[in-house]
């Protein structure tokens, strides 16, 4: 009896689990409108603190995004030159860079507005495309599409689409003739010389 009591309860827990997995489309939603609640009220980032902006990406943003996905992906066939260690490097290096360049968008965040698509989804998908688009006033509106992956902790953002263009496979051929030129290790130095530009910019 004590037995089939466990099992039934393990059933329990395992489904409740699943059911309260956040969706992609509203985990998108959820924390892209938190963030920009944040930056509409947070005067320190409407005036251009990049720290400030950083430190909200890193508490609210980073959770859910797969930085080893995206740096491999960026870097395509080299990642397999990679020892472990050059690509723990290159993912922390990369991951710095992506949090620069979101943080210097937010910081030029204004009147935009997010417009969530229509989201679908099949039962037992694991690889799914949020889409959304930015209304910007006297603009044309911007599509902007989330890549995500469904993983044990939850859905993972892998990859964001801008107006058409991926964004981390935009970094492919910079960072393959960098690897080129300078092989693994040279593309690590690159790509910190270009986080500590940004740094002393800020």
């Amino acid at each position: 009896m004590m037995k089939k009591l466990f099992s039934l309860l393990l059933t329990v827990l395992i489904s409740s689990a699943a059911i309260a997995q956040e969706a992609p489309d509203a985990l998108i939603q959820r924390v892209t409108e938190e963030v920009l609640e944040i930056v509409r009220k947070d005067k320190d980032i409407q005036n251009g603190s990049t720290q400030k902006v950083v430190d909200l990406a890193e508490k609210k943003v980073l959770p859910h995004f797969n930085f080893q996905h995206m740096t491999a992906l960026a870097l395509g066939k080299e990642w397999r030159k990679a020892s472990p260690q050059q690509q723990q490097q290159l993912t922390a290096e990369f991951k710095t860079l992506l949090v620069r360049t979101y943080s210097n968008a937010l910081t030029g965040y204004r009147n935009q507005r997010i417009v969530y698509k229509p989201f679908k989804m099949n039962a037992g998908d694991t690889d799914v495309l949020v889409r959304t688009e930015v209304v910007q006033p006297g603009s044309k509106p911007v599509q902007l599409d989330y890549s995500l992956e469904k993983q044990d902790s939850g859905w993972k953002v892998y990859d964001v689409v801008v107006a058409g263009i991926s964004l981390v496979t935009n970094y492919r051929d910079q960072f393959g003739q960098e690897v080129r030129n300078g092989g693994i290790d040279g593309l690590i130095a690159s790509i910190a010389a270009k986080n500590k530009s940004l740094e002393n910019r800020k």
